[in-house]
């Protein structure tokens, strides 16, 4: 009996043994994988449940000139899946489908997919969203995002540009400066269950990730005047399109920068893509005799004439070698202020062969033709001004009326502002400031002198031509504005074919001028493309000029004149100041 009790107590003390060594076993494991191995059994747990997202901060807003907010960044939700956990992926593709109007074939695909994550719809909309919540699905997921909105939809829609779906720019401003617009990178990290089920999003503790705000030189309200005007210009006129510049001369800031037809940015890809860039900036085109006035300034400055130097008009008819010059009304002999007043051709030919060719590419060149403005917009053009000593006779012969040189429509608005500016030539600028997200300015942009392009008394001359070419007798009548002395000059040039050559019958037509003649608030161009009715600039720019110049002139509270004509002798000033 005493041997059996004791091959029973041996027993079980070998089980303990076998126990205690299985468990001293287990203990070394467990320290040898918590201790030794515990990051490398870390990582691998994270690979397996934790993902790892990066989003963009967000992105800066662009304000106009009072604050006011044209382009934002709004909350949106966006929809992803986890094709592991995606039950029965054909039925929940049919459901997505009819719930985000998604290509079914597409959606199968992703929620077929290797992959451990897709995104299923970018920034769906809010009804979108819900529909998809309400389908409780399995393996899909809603994640946060940002989407760009303009809340003006069309207004100054080539000025402002656009996003991509990522947040990039892509056009215009928030193409030009969107390295201060964009929103740093932030990441945060997805996790998951045993069963591969996001259960909360764990975002890390980061500083403040939104981009700078962009504050413009543009004025909403000047802005939808200008957008208001041309349209209906361009409606009027039967025309295929149009442009309006509105630009403070004294400083080069743009306070509005209008194009026809209209595009939406917050839905640009169902728009054609001719209408996406800013054609103010990017398209050069010839300007016709509104480029007279800086024909008259370079005879002035660089050629030794004065306003009453005399040409022979030939009575409506010149003839250079085998070509002809032709004016819409014959004349005889006309004074410099004349020939600019009833927009001669042959007078302004005239003007550039007694000069010479060398004074008036000095003259077009001084005002910027033929070099870009530096403007703070992208795929700005130079135009075209080919070098003098490669004009022949009729090259400077259209030149002097405009043809055989092209120029951007910013360039010649910022050359008229010069006139205005007593021969002043300013950069054009189109964006004031930067500033964080609290409002505080981190860069500001202000007025740049580029060079005086002329005398101030050649300006002064000038302003007297373009204030003759309004009143009556002109030919910029239509642009007269009932108790303000309004300085213009009209512009008709007979536009190119795909091939180079001149279209008969296809015009486009402008109009260049500012107001108040003696103290100049704003310089206005309008370009009228192609109009279908009358084709002459006096007849369908220069109304839509006088309309934006009788808006802003008010809404900037500029008073009518009282008494006679104020541009005076006393506005003129000697070249030290």
């Amino acid at each position: 009996m005493k041997a059996e009790i004791n091959r029973r107590r041996f027993r079980i003390a070998c089980l303990w043994g076998v126990f205690a060594l299985v468990f001293a076993v287990i203990g070394a494991r467990a320290i040898y994988l918590q201790v030794y191995r515990g990051p490398w059994l870390s990582a691998k747990a994270a690979v397996e449940y934790e993902k790892d997202l990066e989003v963009q901060g967000r992105r800066g807003s662009i304000q106009d000139a009072a604050g006011r907010e044209m382009a934002v960044s709004i909350d949106v939700t966006s929809i992803a899946a986890y094709p592991a956990r995606a039950g029965r992926p054909e039925a929940a593709a049919v459901a997505l489908n009819h719930a985000l109007d998604v290509d079914p074939v597409t959606l199968r695909r992703r929620l077929t997919s290797n992959r451990s994550f897709v995104w299923i719809k970018r920034q769906a909309s809010p009804r979108q969203a819900e529909a998809v919540r309400a389908l409780k699905l399995d393996g899909i997921d809603f994640i946060p995002e940002h989407s760009r909105f303009y809340p003006h939809r069309a207004l100054a829609a080539q000025v402002l540009g656009f996003t991509g779906i990522d947040g990039r720019g892509l056009e215009g401003i928030e193409f030009y400066y969107d390295t201060w617009l964009r929103g740093r990178a932030g990441s945060f990290t997805l996790l998951k269950d045993a069963l591969g089920r996001g259960f909360g999003l764990n975002r890390m503790a980061t500083p403040e990730y939104s981009g700078h705000n962009i504050v413009l030189t543009i004025d909403q309200t000047i802005q939808y005047m200008a957008d208001k005007a041309l349209e209906e210009g361009v409606a009027r006129s039967a025309a295929t399109s149009g442009m309006a510049i509105v630009m403070d001369p004294a400083t080069g800031g743009v306070l509005a920068l209008s194009h026809y037809p209209f595009f939406n940015p917050n839905d640009f890809a169902k728009f054609d893509r001719n209408l996406w860039r800013n054609r103010a900036v990017t398209d050069p085109f010839e300007p016709g005799s509104t480029i007279k006035i800086f024909t008259a300034a370079a005879a002035m400055e660089f050629g030794g004439c004065g306003p009453d130097t005399i040409f022979f008009c030939e009575n409506g008819n010149y003839s250079i070698g085998e070509d002809t010059i032709h004016d819409t009304t014959p004349h005889g002999w006309l004074t410099l202020e004349k020939v600019i007043k009833h927009s001669s051709n042959i007078g302004a030919v005239k003007v550039g062969e007694t000069i010479g060719p060398e004074a008036l590419y000095r003259g077009l060149r001084a005002f910027g033709f033929g070099e870009k403005t530096d403007i703070d917009c992208p795929g700005e053009t130079i135009g075209s001004l080919v070098p003098f000593n490669r004009w022949s006779r009729i090259n400077t012969g259209t030149i002097s009326y405009g043809h055989g040189i092209s120029v951007s429509a910013i360039q010649l608005v910022t050359a008229v502002s010069a006139i205005a500016n007593d021969g002043v030539l300013m950069r054009p600028y189109i964006v004031s400031a930067i500033t964080d997200a609290a409002g505080r300015a981190i860069e500001r942009f202000g007025p740049r002198k580029a060079r005086q392009a002329v005398s101030a008394a050649t300006a002064f001359e000038i302003k007297r031509m373009m204030l003759a070419a309004v009143e009556a007798g002109g030919t910029g009548t239509r642009a007269a504005l009932p108790g303000y002395d309004v300085c213009g000059k009209t512009g008709t040039a007979i536009k190119a074919d795909e091939y180079g050559a001149y279209a008969q019958g296809r015009y486009l037509a402008s109009f260049v001028g500012f107001a108040p003649a003696d103290h100049p608030r704003v310089a206005i161009l309008v370009v009228i493309d192609d109009p279908g009715r009358d084709h002459y600039g006096g007849l369908v720019a220069a109304p839509v000029f006088r309309t934006i110049a009788h808006g802003a002139l008010s809404y900037l509270n500029v008073p009518p004149r009282i008494g006679p004509n104020q541009l005076t002798a006393s506005r003129i000033k000697n070249d030290n100041g």
